[in-house]
């Protein structure tokens, strides 16, 4: 699964969670969760479980602190799978 995939993939989590629709549209690995996508921080502890879940891994506590934007996220999956 390359990087394209990982990114589509993080948009179908995040869709029902983002308060701003623009922002989803133009998804890229610099778009910000809290801030670009307005999901507020507990929706965020949804988010990386779903993404847990998808991805079949464990997000450690010091990963989800760092978990702020698609970058680190993709980031974080790629970690997490190399581990597995």
């Amino acid at each position: 699964m390359d990087n394209q995939d990982k990114l589509q993939q993080l948009k179908a989590i995040v869709k029902p969670y983002t308060r701003n629709s623009e922002a989803l549209e133009n998804l890229t690995t610099q778009t910000d969760f809290l801030n670009d996508l307005k999901i507020n921080s507990a929706n965020l502890v949804d988010v990386i479980l779903d993404v847990e879940e998808a991805f079949d891994i464990v997000i450690d506590n010091e990963s989800m602190e760092r978990m702020l934007n698609v970058g680190a996220a993709i980031d974080i999956i790629d970690a997490k799978l190399a581990e597995k």
